[in-house]
């Protein structure tokens, strides 16, 4: 007797996913390759590595334009990209999280803040946001003086699933437990609607990958992250 092999989790194609389910609208390109609009996030996922695939993400691509891509395996790139980064990433996930016991204080941020977040996200770099990254869910912050000084939201949106994303603190107010606080909040919310919450991190990211252990995430998968821009 043949057993069947397991069906994929989803979270193994996070952003193919995505582009096929809640965030199908968004979608551009094919049923060979998908991405997001390049002003809402740099994110693409192929169907499969054929050389088809490949050459639809190229047609989807302006000279210069860079793609990144998820994946549980190295990709191999193709002569017509130019290879930008390769690194491994954690896929972590709340199967068992605990909301803390109070909501944190926090506001909730909008088109009107965007260039703030930008910034906040260019100085500490916990991933890309562009000037459309706010379209994708929920996204709250703290302010002190007047100064945006942290925030997360929400990112890739998939069946029964969300992740958590744009996790930062300006390097002046850390220690203050102010990711924390957010990511729970954010994370609290997620739960609220039936969905599970998760999120990506760099795997040589030790004190981040400590701290969402400590809120109830655990690693799920190590993932590739590859970023490519296409050569001509």
């Amino acid at each position: 007797m043949t057993i069947p092999s397991a069906a994929p989790h989803p979270l193994d194609h996070v952003i193919w996913s995505a582009l096929t389910t809640r965030h199908a609208p968004l979608a551009q390109g094919s049923p060979l390759a998908w991405r997001y609009p390049p002003e809402v996030a740099p994110f693409a996922a192929l169907a499969n590595r054929s050389e088809a695939a490949f050459e639809s993400l190229h047609a989807l691509m302006q000279p210069g334009e860079r793609a990144v891509l998820f994946t549980v395996d190295a990709v191999e790139v193709p002569a017509q990209f130019t290879t930008l980064l390769e690194k491994f990433g954690e896929q972590m996930i709340a199967t068992s999280y605990t909301p803390a016991a109070a909501v944190a204080e926090h506001l909730t941020l909008g088109p009107t803040d965007v260039t703030e977040m930008r910034a906040l996200v260019a100085l500490t770099r916990p991933g890309p946001f562009k000037e459309r990254t706010i379209e994708l869910g929920r996204y709250i912050g703290r302010r002190q003086d007047g100064q945006l000084v942290a925030m997360a939201g929400e990112r890739m949106n998939i069946d029964g699933f969300t992740e958590v994303s744009a996790i930062c603190t300006h390097p002046d107010h850390r220690g203050h437990g102010h990711a924390a606080a957010l990511t729970d909040v954010i994370a609290r919310g997620i739960l609220a609607r039936g969905d599970t919450p998760f999120l990506h991190v760099w795997a040589d990211n030790a004190s981040a990958i400590a701290l969402y252990h400590k809120l109830g995430f655990r690693i799920r998968r190590t993932m590739h992250v590859t970023a490519v821009a296409r050569a001509g």
